[in-house]
């Protein structure tokens, strides 16, 4: 949790749940957040939410929802760079974007044979 930031504590369990891989249970948290909002805090949640989305789709091998979710997310969270409320966006879309290209560039065929070598977006904070 970021001590200047004014985001709810939900937020960060959250995002210690997306670091973690339970990339589920952020959806969980930050759902009711999201629908809670206003902006700018709605479309900065949603864009974490949809990455959150897409890395689970990935993990049960949905490729296409995986690279549509990871798009929209990009498209939304790029109104916050470089940092917002305590974390650092513009890192968290450099590897969601390297993550992005890996997806639309590599055999689909190969993708989920070695998921331990999958770089990961992660939450970084300040």
């Amino acid at each position: 949790m970021n001590s200047e930031s004014s985001l709810p504590a939900a937020f960060w369990q959250g995002v210690a749940e997306f670091n973690q891989g339970e990339y589920y249970a952020c959806h969980d948290t930050l759902e009711e957040l999201w629908m809670e909002a206003t902006e700018p805090n709605k479309t900065f949640y949603q864009g974490i939410l949809q990455l959150s989305v897409s890395l689970y789709h990935l993990h049960n091998e949905n490729l296409r929802g995986a690279a549509i979710l990871l798009g929209e997310s990009i498209k939304r969270l790029q109104n916050y760079e470089p940092n917002y409320e305590g974390v650092e966006v513009d890192r968290l879309l450099e590897e969601s974007a390297e993550m992005l290209s890996f997806l639309q560039h590599t055999d689909p065929e190969t993708i989920f044979q070695h998921p331990e070598n999958w770089q990961l977006p992660r939450i970084a904070t300040q």
